[in-house]
């Protein structure tokens, strides 16, 4: 389901299905729109349409927002890393545990109940296809938010790639502390 708002931003809403999980710290990574698959509304996103705007909103110091159903006045997290690969538009946050709605949404999701992802964003560049297809070449995103009803059901958040960040950390957290023995163990004298 497209919407659009007076202002002109449009949402796009992904599902998550079985493979939304939440890890320790609250980290969610996997994506949130995949290029050239075909959403519920009949857009396409092309490869690249994303480029733009995040080159933009990082040279502003700005970043997308993580809501809780496209509301505005619902933050629920941050989002450390937005970006594009070959297969379409990574996110990977964390939900604050010090925010009430991100408690009650990491619980919804480790229940089952809340398995979904919606961009936000206004389209700057489109064209129709033979098919009647609207491809998405260029768009301006905003957010990405938890939503209940998805639009695109092949984008998700994976457990094995959330599993993989916590692993990131706890094998920087070893050579952090590997480093730190090795330079106590030069400094005893023998």
């Amino acid at each position: 389901m497209t919407m659009i708002h007076d202002s002109g931003l449009e949402q796009k809403f992904a599902r998550f299905d079985d493979e939304l999980t939440v890890s320790d710290g609250h980290v969610i990574a996997g994506y949130a729109s995949l290029f050239g698959a075909c959403d519920q509304g009949g857009d396409v996103v092309q490869k690249g349409a994303y480029g733009r705007s995040l080159a933009a909103m990082g040279a502003r110091g700005h970043s997308v927002k993580m809501l809780w159903q496209h509301n505005p006045a619902e933050p629920i997290g941050v989002w450390d890393e937005v970006r594009e690969d070959a297969r379409g538009l990574y996110v990977k946050g964390r939900l604050l545990e010090s925010v009430t709605r991100a408690r009650e949404a990491a619980a919804l999701i480790g229940a089952g109940a809340i398995d979904g992802l919606s961009i936000g964003y206004r389209t700057v560049r489109a064209t129709k296809d033979d098919q009647g297809r609207r491809l998405l070449s260029e768009v301006e995103l905003w957010e990405v938010s938890l939503v209940t009803f998805p639009m695109l059901p092949q984008a998700r958040v994976s457990p094995r790639e959330a599993a993989e960040a916590k692993g990131d950390i706890l094998h920087d957290l070893a050579t952090v502390f590997e480093d730190a023995r090795r330079k106590l163990a030069a400094r005893e004298p023998r």
